[in-house]
């Protein structure tokens, strides 16, 4: 039967993160893989996380299935998280939550909803996008499609050519966008530009489908989800798909969800009984550990008190190494500006060198990141960065190796 199957070309992140750890080199830098890093260069586990696992393992009395919508008391938690305990759909019964493995789960969730409802519905994705979001939702059968968005020349968001593609769209049409962080570039829309985004997408009719991975870490927890608290309150649909992977570091535990609003609370309940159904036909049931972990944090004030506090900690780390690394970066390269880096928010920005001089960097200096020169900030530490601008400084020159 499979004798014809032939091999996929590797996946370049995973192909860089096997580069990575082949490399002996002690000066290795390794700005590809999107996971937090703290100075050591370490992902650590959140105490709050340690706190509450401990917890949790001490009353568990089963492993038992908790059902295909997943954790009630999480799906509840990660609701007043993402929307505020008084949002206007939360109190209007207007929303439904589903957990899923992961933000990746939850985006998959939304395809499938989406394909379910209106198959031949094309799903609009910013320019560009998370590698991921392209084999996520064409899986499910739904087309993609693309509209400006981020600008080279000044690291920011090409808003006026956003806006005049989106009000091209056909009435219906999905706009896949994200919340705050973008990534792979880090240029975010502003509140102002939220607002406008709203009116457009209620002349025009367009479905909002918003991927939030990173709330908190790019201006804080509220800030991070204002686009997606003004949209769900002020439009009859929504969905948001929710990862809980870097703001509660709990990657390898798959932990997120998806929340669906509608006009209605009857038609909320028809939209979840659908999920309920996808759900049970893609994975059966989530798994609970990391989902019982959030939920034991944020129930308990003590508990969500220190994780907004690591939270923060983390944000400021990358907050600061934007700015440190673009005064290093002056300093060694003088001839090129990259003070758009700390103007951008979350872990990720374009560097804005070509394919040749990334690779270059990888083989000369033994620092990685994506043929695209995407690179994570806090894979940066304090003791490299001289180092990195050096080495960028000498890529850029054409200098030899030291």
């Amino acid at each position: 039967m499979f004798e014809r199957l032939e091999s996929v070309v590797p996946d370049p992140i995973l192909s860089l993160m096997a580069a990575f750890r082949a490399d002996p080199d002690p000066r290795k830098v390794d700005l590809g893989v999107g996971v937090y890093r703290d100075d050591r260069g370490e992902t650590p586990v959140l105490d709050a996380v340690r706190r509450a696992e401990s917890a949790l393992l001490a009353r568990q009395s089963t492993k038992s299935y908790v059902g295909p919508a997943g954790n009630p008391g999480f799906n509840e938690a990660l609701e007043r998280l993402v929307l505020g305990d008084e949002h206007e759909a939360r109190l209007t019964a207007r929303v439904r939550t589903v957990q899923a493995p992961g933000g990746c789960g939850a985006l998959r969730l939304g395809a499938e909803l989406i394909r379910t409802a209106a198959p031949d519905s094309v799903v609009h994705v910013s320019t560009p996008t998370w590698a991921n979001h392209s084999p996520l939702l064409s899986g499910s059968g739904l087309r993609l499609e693309r509209y400006p968005y981020f600008d080279p020349a000044t690291g920011g968001v090409q808003f006026d050519a956003m806006t005049a593609a989106l009000e091209r769209l056909p009435a219906r049409a999905v706009l896949l966008l994200h919340a705050s962080c973008h990534n792979p570039t880090g240029a975010d829309l502003s509140p102002a530009q939220w607002r406008e985004l709203l009116a457009l997408i209620k002349r025009r009719q367009l479905l909002p489908f918003i991927d939030m991975a990173y709330q908190g870490l790019g201006t804080g927890l509220a800030a991070d989800a204002f686009g997606v608290r003004l949209f769900c309150a002020e439009l009859p649909e929504v969905l948001c798909a929710v990862s809980c992977s870097k703001n509660f570091g709990l990657y390898r535990e798959r932990t997120g969800a998806l929340h669906v609003v509608n006009d209605t609370p009857a038609r909320a309940d028809a939209a979840f009984s659908q999920l309920v159904r996808i759900a049970r036909g893609i994975w059966s049931m989530p798994p609970d550990h990391g989902a019982a972990i959030v939920h034991g944090i944020l129930a308990e004030a003590p508990l969500r008190a220190a994780w907004q506090e690591e939270v923060a900690a983390m944000r400021q780390r990358i907050q600061s190494l934007r700015h440190e690394v673009v005064q290093q970066l002056r300093e060694h390269c003088p001839q090129r500006d990259f003070g758009f880096i700390a103007t951008q928010c979350g872990m990720f920005s374009f560097f804005g060198i070509n394919t040749a001089q990334v690779r270059e960097l990888r083989a000369r200096h033994h620092v990685y990141m994506t043929d695209d020169s995407r690179i994570n900030i806090a894979g940066l530490r304090r003791e490299n960065l001289e180092y990195f601008a050096r080495a960028t400084a000498q890529v850029l020159a054409g200098s030899p190796a030291r």
